[in-house]
């Protein structure tokens, strides 16, 4: 929101500033705040079977969904939940690691990140899809509330169907929570 001054005609009494509020809605597409970056599976990352820890990825996942979240928004934005998490092929020690975010889905102040993680061969080019991961970020304010986002534009027909797909698991992220709390009360 843009406040724009005015100054009445003296005519009408004078040169008084008025102030009038405009209300501009600022759309923005995944492509425009679109993340990925690249790691080397080093033996630190590891478990004792030699593949990259779980917690390790999880982290690389939240710092990667965070940037995406502060680039669509443009201010300061805080992990609100994990959505889904599914390790889908296990990544060794020596492997690259490919992680791509993009925003799905943006509510009043929320807006769901989809993290596709892949693993690359450094030998062969092989690419294998690793993991898929689902957050919603909360975009907070000043004073640390939540606060109006950019609404989201999907152009692509990947990006309508990611659109839609978040709205799914929105719906059912609803229903599970109102049956979670009528079961506690009952």
């Amino acid at each position: 929101m843009e406040s724009v001054r005015l100054f009445s005609c003296p005519k009408w009494g004078g040169v008084k500033p008025l102030t009038i509020l405009v209300f501009m809605e600022i759309v923005k597409t995944p492509r425009d705040s679109a993340v990925e970056t690249r790691h080397i599976v080093m033996p630190d990352h590891a478990n004792h079977y030699g593949t990259l820890f779980g917690g390790v990825l999880m982290s690389w996942i939240d710092l990667i969904a965070v940037m995406v979240a502060q680039r669509h928004c443009g201010r300061e934005a805080v992990t609100a939940s994990v959505d889904k998490l599914n390790f889908l092929e296990p990544i060794s020690v020596g492997d690259h690691v490919i992680l791509k975010a993009s925003v799905n889905f943006t509510g009043r102040s929320s807006m769901e990140i989809g993290v596709q993680v892949s693993k690359e061969n450094p030998y062969t080019g092989v690419v294998v899809r690793a993991t898929t991961a689902y957050l919603t970020f909360v975009a907070l304010d000043e004073n640390k509330k939540p606060c109006p986002i950019p609404r989201l534009q999907p152009e692509t027909n990947l990006e309508i169907r990611r659109y839609e797909n978040a709205i799914l698991r929105q719906e059912s992220n609803r229903e599970l929570l109102r049956k979670i709390k009528e079961k506690g009360s009952s």
